[in-house]
């Protein structure tokens, strides 16, 4: 039986309208939580908004509302974005809410009552951004390093929880459990700041200065620390200590976090779970930041991106496609429209859209819309075989959304997508439907066309729900029961023969970018391409040795931007080569190319790496493609 899935985004704080980095988080989550769906799992997704502190109370002021009419106007925001973006969660908790309120005076009574919380005078740096004390070696230039402001010197008597007392035990947990923070750079980088000695963690304010948060228990002239009241959202949620909800999910919780939450999340959090008797989580899945022109988005610098336009402007389902996309869970990535509409013409337009209207196409015009019986284990001439791939796509969808690689999920499924498009090539239907003796053999290649479709429109449901549900309603299934579950996926075939498919429909139209972006998005401001270099004799070319050859390893050159060192197969030997696109392409998006390669250039150091030969590919000033092959070729093959 399948163990229940229980899934949270962070609650996000009401100081701001969400953007897209709230938007990235929470599909990422739905996506996860939608995956487990289609293994067979219970699950149950939280999300909401953190309402009470310092922030909040200044962002009211600011927009003459008190602090309640103003959390209650962004939570609402935070609600109404995320059915926008068919996103759908089981809970969505506010930490105004009474419930949540009565479960952080629970806990903060039963850690007092236990010896972990005293009272004590204090004098340490605070940032009021960020509503937390600093320790020196926190400080980037004596600044915050999120705000780039000197925190404020504070001197007060204030409660603390003793979170020294449990380092130990974090640092054996984290030892003992790799995965317990996912990636693995993450949870390093906890155990880094555990070799240091942790300090306690002041988790008052005194009502003198912040009236707007959760009285303590035990002292009324305190409000409780806005991070030690909204944590306590994960467990509140579900009806902690007794509910049903809590006793069935809680075992089975994963965090999704991005990066600049690490700590909170990473060691505040599980220090006070032990603390109060409760299980750890699971896992702690962090992710990296969006980036807009070089930055770290967020509202100070003003390069916030708002979902709703980019849901009207280009869809739901291409924002969800192209956030998933881009990302490699747990690094950095960058925003722009630009490469927006790139994803959509080249992934949705050119290959998914056109590959569904071509075979619905072909479909309709050859059988008259009915679907044909064929013999799907039926041996082909074409030594083509998509049952077997879908298997082997379906597999590596699988293994990669485990992991919450999302990025590679959808490879996976494109890379089917790019065997499915080769079969129409080299089956050539229009070719067979001349022969009437070929009649078998269409419908044979046919037949896997339109389940090779029903596999991906399964795949992609996580990802693109409402795609998913087009395609398959074109391909005849029962849209009251999707067949999004992977057992189902798996058995081919599924669609019934002889019955009548409705006509195609365009999936995804390609989009003109200079129709959004201007005319300086058409190419005619990019600069003239480089002069032809002088004409040489075949004598002098025969001497340039191109090789076809498949990257077996990639990795980042430390301290070389630019820089990737790859490990590829040349057929007899292993050979490694240093490329400058590192700014183009991460490591992961490059293992298993097909690359072409000069392999009889000069070695040369880089950065301390010898590069025996050198990658090709076309390059502009911001733009690079990388030369692959388009069919299937042994490494080493020479390129003539």
């Amino acid at each position: 039986m399948t163990a229940p899935f229980y899934i949270t985004t962070p609650i996000y704080y009401v100081n701001a309208k969400p953007h897209l980095g709230h938007t990235y988080t929470t599909i990422a989550t739905d996506v996860a939580r939608r995956y487990h769906d289609m293994l067979g799992a219970e699950t149950f997704m939280l999300t909401g908004t953190d309402e009470h502190g310092d922030k909040i109370v200044k962002a009211a002021e600011k927009n003459g509302q008190s602090p309640r009419e103003y959390a209650d106007r962004i939570s609402r925001l935070f609600a109404e974005l995320w059915p926008e973006l068919n996103i759908h969660c089981d809970h969505f908790i506010r930490t105004t809410d009474a419930s949540h309120i009565a479960v952080v005076i629970d806990i903060l009574q039963k850690i007092y009552d236990k010896g972990d919380i005293y009272y004590s005078e204090y004098e340490g740096l605070y940032c009021f951004g960020c509503e937390r004390f600093f320790n020196e070696r926190e400080l980037v230039d004596g600044k915050c390093p999120d705000h780039g402001t000197p925190p404020d010197v504070i001197k007060e008597s204030n409660y603390f929880f003793k979170m020294s007392r449990y380092q130990q035990w974090l640092i054996d947990s984290l030892t003992d459990n790799p995965d317990l923070i996912r990636p693995a750079r993450y949870r390093n980088e906890v155990l880094s700041f555990l070799k240091e000695p942790l300090e306690d963690l002041c988790i008052s304010r005194p009502k003198s200065r912040l009236q707007w948060g959760i009285t303590l228990p035990f002292d009324d002239r305190y409000v409780t620390y806005v991070w030690f009241d909204a944590l306590i959202n994960y467990v509140s949620a579900l009806g902690y200590p007794d509910g049903e909800h809590f006793k069935k999910f809680w075992p089975h919780v994963h965090h999704v976090v991005a990066k600049d939450i690490l700590k909170p999340h990473g060691i505040y959090w599980p220090t006070m779970l032990k603390a109060a008797g409760i299980d750890a989580y699971k896992h702690l899945m962090v992710h990296g930041y969006w980036n807009v022109e070089d930055s770290k988005m967020s509202k100070s610098l003003g390069n916030v991106v708002d979902p709703i336009y980019l849901k009207e402007t280009y869809s739901t389902d291409a924002i969800r496609y192209f956030l998933m996309r881009e990302m490699v869970f747990g690094l950095d990535s960058s925003f722009s429209e630009t490469s927006i509409i790139n994803r959509i013409n080249s992934d949705l337009a050119n290959d998914l859209g056109n590959l569904f209207s071509r075979v619905l196409g072909m479909f309709h015009k050859y059988f008259k819309s009915t679907v044909p019986e064929f013999d799907p284990d039926a041996k082909s001439d074409f030594q083509l075989d998509l049952k077997s791939d879908a298997q082997t796509a379906i597999s590596d969808f699988c293994k990669a959304m485990d992991n919450f690689e999302f990025h590679k999920a959808l490879v996976a499924v494109w890379e089917y997508i790019g065997k499915m498009n080769k079969y129409v090539d080299v089956t050539a239907p229009w070719e067979l439907a001349k022969k009437k003796e070929a009649k078998k053999q269409l419908d044979t290649v046919i037949g896997n066309l339109l389940e090779g479709l029903r596999v991906v429109s399964g795949l992609i449901y996580p990802v693109m729900p409402e795609t998913a549900a087009t395609m398959q309603k074109h391909l005849g299934m029962d849209a009251e029961k999707p067949f999004y579950r992977i057992r189902e996926i798996r058995e081919w075939p599924q669609i019934p023969p002889n019955q009548v498919l409705p006509k195609a429909v365009s999936l995804f139209p390609r989009i003109d970018p200079e129709t959004i972006l201007g005319p300086a998005a058409s190419g005619e401001t990019h600069e003239p391409a480089a002069p032809i270099e002088p004409e040489i004799g075949f004598e002098e070319f025969s001497r340039i040795d191109l090789r076809a050859a498949t990257v077996l390893k990639a990795e980042k050159i430390p301290k070389a931007d630019k820089l990737l060192k790859l490990e590829i197969d040349l057929g007899n030997h292993t050979r490694t080569i240093v490329a400058g696109i590192a700014k183009f392409y991460t490591p992961d998006e490059l293992i298993g190319k097909s690359i072409v390669v000069l392999a009889n250039l000069k070695p040369a150091k880089l950065m301390g790496v010898e590069s025996k030969g050198m990658l090709l590919a076309a390059v502009e000033k911001n733009a690079c493609s990388v030369a692959v092959l388009d069919r299937e070729m042994p490494a080493g093959a020479r390129l003539k």
